[in-house]
């Protein structure tokens, strides 16, 4: 009994995830263009190399459709924070505000979202 509730004390110090922090969205800048817009988004993650890194990030409009989405073929290391553009990115007219999500191989889409007012 004493085993088993000194087993139960020491799992409950280990952390939920091991590193799994969210990619960051550090910073988005939005340029307008005949063939659309190009959104350059910085972001920040504790990539450790292949089996862990932030992989992507896309556009939605602020009722979670997806316009547009940029994959990240591979680990940034090296490179923190790092800026990746998107170009030609179809909004629909009268759209004043999108979000930024961004995504991480291992823990998939973040639950947090950057809203970008449109210029």
């Amino acid at each position: 009994m004493i085993i088993q509730r000194l087993l139960c004390a020491a799992l409950c110090l280990l952390p939920l995830s091991a590193g799994a922090d969210a990619p960051v969205i550090e910073n988005v800048t939005v340029r307008g263009g005949a063939g659309g817009l190009t959104f350059d988004v910085t972001l920040s993650h504790p990539d450790t190399g292949w089996e862990h890194y932030a992989d992507g990030w896309r556009v939605l409009d602020m009722d979670g459709n997806e316009l547009g989405m940029r994959v990240l073929h591979h680990p940034h290391v090296e490179e923190q924070p790092f800026t990746r553009s998107l170009s030609g990115v179809t909004v629909p007219s009268g759209t004043t505000q999108v979000q930024i999500q961004a995504r991480c191989l291992v823990d998939g889409w973040s639950d947090q979202t950057t809203v970008v007012t449109l210029p």
